[in-house]
Formats: C-alpha cells, structure tokens, sequence
C-alpha cells in the first residue's frame, strides 16, 4: 500500500489518467467542502510511493475531477462555487485554462464522454440539473437536462451508446438521458434514500450499478427495471462511490462513510462479497480502477491521504 498525504485538505475524487496509468488525481477541499479552497493534486506512482508533480489551488472546494479523453494533460474539475475549471498540467501558469460558470449551486460530479466521436462533458449540480459542454465551443453548455427533483450527486456517460448519461440524484432515482433530444429516457425509483453514486458495467450497455445512504448498491438491468438484478448489503453507512471493473464483467468495488473499501461480484447469489479493505482511519470518497494494470484494483481516497 502506497500512501501520499496533503495537509489541510479532504479528499473528494480520484480518476486515475487514461493515457499514463502511473498518473492520477485528486480533487480536494478545505474543512469538508463547508467553506474554505479546494485545490487539484496531480500524482505520480512510483516504485517507493506517490510523488507531487502538480498542484493547482481554487477558490472554493473541488469535489470531482475527470482527464480529457483527448489530451493527456488536460483536466477537468468541479467546485463549490457552481463553475468547471479546466486546467493544464503542461500549463506553466497556476490558474485554469477556462472556467464555465452557469450552475447555481455546487457541482459535484464531472465526467468527459469515452466515446470517440464525440468530445462532450457533463456536469451534475445540487441545482438540480445537468448540463452538457463542448470545450471546444467556448463557455456555454449546449444543453441543460431537468427532471430530478433533488440534489445531483453523480453523472456519469454511458461508454457504449453516444450522447446518452446516467445521473443519480438526492430525490432517490437514477435517470437516463439523451442528449440529442434534451430528454430524460428512463427514470428509476432506484432506492428510498438519496443515491450518491452510480456507473456503467463497461461489458453490458443495460447494466448500472447505483450506491446509496441505504448502505446498500443495486445492480439494474434497464430492459427490466422492476426490481435490481442483486441488491449488495455489507457497508454499515452511507455508500460514497461505485465503480464497474474494466476487467470482469460482474466485478465492482464501493466505498463509504465506514471507512472501507468492499470488492464485489453480483453474480455470486450466496457470497457476493469478495473483500473488505479496511486501511482508512476516516471517511473514503473516492475510488477508481486501472484501466491499464489489472492487478491494480482500485485506489481510493481518504481525508488527509490516498492509498493504494
């Protein structure tokens, strides 16, 4: 286990870079996001630990980031005051590139479309809504997608259908949406508590997988929305993030305010749970596998510290 520590800072969000898988980062904030700056940590991995090699400081907390699926250095993050900053690691500037300011409140989730064709982020704000941007089109956001009738916690692009997202909200439903037609295309009562995360099985387009304050993970199949194809019990508090491996097709880890990591795989009826990785002492916010090393499961985040 590898361990890099920052002081004065919480950890929010983790992704790990789709172009060098020994680089990540890291979205932070002061004070647990209430008040204070937020700063964006990038990270080497190397033999002996993790090393600094960037760090860009905001005026407010960040709670997510996401890499360019484009540009190996180039960055998107989300804050408290309701903007997307997009940095650049190669940039010998401090400040952002651009900043996209149309939210009203926090934007706590941030992801760059995977899909070739298209070069398209999406943003989920406690305002209730989700927008989409085109960076290369300048500030404005194409299109902004309403219907949740709680805060936005997780917005996430589908990897297989272009122009379509998942959003989890605080109103208890994950939505799917179309970008195209500016519409929500299925909205489920996924949970009777607010959903703070969700992701996409990266082997099945119909397969998602939502996290919740229930303490509980669902896995639904979008052609049968009925009930969920395994509901996973085991955390014994809020669930913070959920990821889908990019390795086995039924695999998945979570994360939660009972400062442990669990490693599962929905298939199993009997014993679905495969780990419990209880290496924090606080509060773990964010996780994410390599895409590029498999015996490399996942990365997580805790307040003052990431591990591996």
């Amino acid at each position: 286990m590898k361990t890099f520590k920052f002081p004065a800072r919480h950890g929010y969000a983790v992704e790990i870079s789709p172009f060098i898988p020994t680089r990540l980062a890291c979205a932070t904030s002061q004070y647990y996001g209430i008040a204070g700056c937020g700063t964006l940590l990038v990270l080497e991995q190397t033999e002996t630990g993790i090393t600094l090699v960037k760090s860009f400081d905001w005026n407010d907390g960040l709670f997510d980031v996401t890499w360019s699926e484009s540009n190996e250095h180039i960055l998107l993050t989300g804050g408290g005051d309701g903007s997307l900053q997009v940095w650049d690691t190669a940039n010998p500037q401090p400040g952002p590139l651009q900043v996209l300011k149309e939210h009203t409140q926090e934007v706590y989730s941030v992801d760059w479309s995977q899909t070739r064709e298209e070069n398209l982020v999406v943003s989920g704000s406690w305002d209730r809504t989700a927008k989409v941007w085109d960076l290369s089109r300048g500030g404005q956001s194409l299109c902004t997608l309403q219907g949740h009738e709680g805060v936005i916690y997780s917005t996430l692009w589908s990897p297989h259908i272009p122009g379509c997202f998942a959003s989890a909200s605080g109103d208890g439903t994950l939505r799917v949406w179309d970008v195209k037609t500016g519409r929500c295309r299925l909205a489920i009562p996924a949970h009777k508590a607010e959903i703070l995360s969700c992701d996409w099985c990266k082997y099945d387009q119909n397969v998602i997988v939502t996290g919740a304050v229930d303490c509980s993970l669902c896995v639904w199949d979008l052609r049968n929305v009925r009930q969920p194809l395994s509901r996973l019990r085991g955390h014994s508090y809020a669930i913070r993030r959920v990821k889908f491996s990019p390795f086995n097709q039924t695999m998945l880890a979570s994360c939660s305010y009972d400062f442990t990591v669990r490693l599962w795989d929905y298939s199993r009826t009997e014993q679905p749970l495969l780990e419990t990785l209880e290496h924090h002492s606080e509060f773990v916010c964010g996780l994410d596998f390599n895409l590029q090393i498999p015996n490399q499961v996942c990365l997580t985040i805790i307040f003052y510290g990431i591990s591996t």
